[in-house]
């Protein structure tokens, strides 16, 4: 899993609430567990005029000129700007792959669905929680100004605006922790790599008959 730090990145307004999880990727999408490449098949529903499979070469297919992730100006974005429950429906882990592999790596959003916003923080993707007044100015900024990006500072916990402007965000101290050091469930498990090793070892000679 990608380290998050600090990021300067172009916003991508989501003028929608409720967003689930069906809608950042659809259910045909989920056979596969390999956790990337789901990146072109993001808002599917949403991108495309046509409907989309699995193996699908999307660089020709046709796009829906009214999404919003379709439109030149949010071309590269690596923020995602949503409404309230982003992230809700069923819990599939695949949403935050798939936003990440699109290149999103913060979503900021006044509230967001219990597992997906905990999913997030598994998978390199920083899920911050504004007011919704604060959601609503930003989302007026970056309607005004082409190429709108904000600074993100997880250490700090502070997203800064263009016009200076700091706003403090919160987040528990160890999904931070596993962020700012890339670490998903399996890196925090390998850390503990030599006194699993020890364990299995004392078992098998307390217990050799359950290792033939």
């Amino acid at each position: 899993m990608k380290p998050f730090t600090t990021l300067h990145g172009l916003v991508a307004p989501l003028d929608r609430a409720n967003v689930d999880t069906d809608a950042i990727i659809p259910k045909q999408f989920l056979k596969s567990i390999k956790r990337s490449g789901f990146g072109p098949y993001a808002f599917d529903e949403w991108r495309y005029l046509d409907r989309g499979e699995p193996g699908m070469d999307c660089s020709n297919r046709p796009k829906n000129p009214d999404f919003v992730l379709n439109q030149a100006r949010y071309q590269g974005a690596s923020v995602l700007l949503a409404r309230e429950n982003f992230g809700c429906g069923s819990s599939r882990e695949h949403a935050p792959w798939a936003l990440e592999d699109y290149g999103f790596r913060a979503i900021i959003a006044p509230s967001f669905a219990d597992i997906f916003f905990n999913n997030c923080f598994k998978n390199g993707v920083l899920p911050i929680v504004l007011a919704a007044g604060v959601v609503e100015r930003l989302f007026a900024e970056a309607a005004a100004q082409e190429g709108y990006r904000l600074a993100i500072d997880l250490t700090a916990q502070t997203v800064t605006t263009p016009a200076g402007e700091v706003i403090p965000f919160e987040v528990d101290a160890e999904r931070k922790h596993r962020l700012l050091n890339g670490l998903d469930d399996i890196s925090l498990t390998l850390q503990h790599t030599d006194t699993i090793k020890a364990y299995e070892a004392r078992r098998k000679l307390a217990a050799p008959w359950l290792f033939v």
